[in-house]
């Protein structure tokens, strides 16, 4: 019942920012705790950031505590990730994903993932 778009991926120089946005449509987020995982070539998906339904909690992989920021604003139905100092390990297809759950309960489990965007590709050069 949830479609979830994202936007704000590009090619982008190491130790550089970019700004993902995902836009959901066909039903509020209010009940939905979110999250950015990504996938690069050959490897598995992963989860990279989340949020619960109130913004009460937020939670980050390892590989990008202290450079990426989650945040979502309600009202307008939007989950932001503001990614700062890349790394080329941060390559990767960025997915949007949305649970019907209070908590983040996707942090060790993909498969508790309700919804997932189409993803959008971020290329990060040395």
């Amino acid at each position: 019942q949830v479609q979830l778009v994202e936007s704000g991926g590009g090619l982008v120089q190491a130790g550089g920012s970019l700004r993902l946005s995902c836009a959901a449509s066909g039903r509020t987020l209010t009940s939905y705790a979110m999250g950015w995982f990504r996938q690069a070539p050959g490897k598995e998906r992963e989860f990279v950031a989340g949020i619960s339904r109130s913004s009460s909690t937020t939670l980050y992989a390892d590989s990008v505590k202290d450079r990426f920021t989650i945040s979502r604003d309600n009202a307008k139905n939007t989950v932001d990730l503001q990614m700062s100092s890349l790394k080329p390990e941060d390559t990767a297809i960025y997915y949007c994903a949305a649970a019907e759950t209070r908590y983040i309960s996707f942090r060790y489990d993909v498969r508790a993932v309700d919804y997932w965007g189409k993803g959008t590709l971020v290329t990060v050069s040395s």
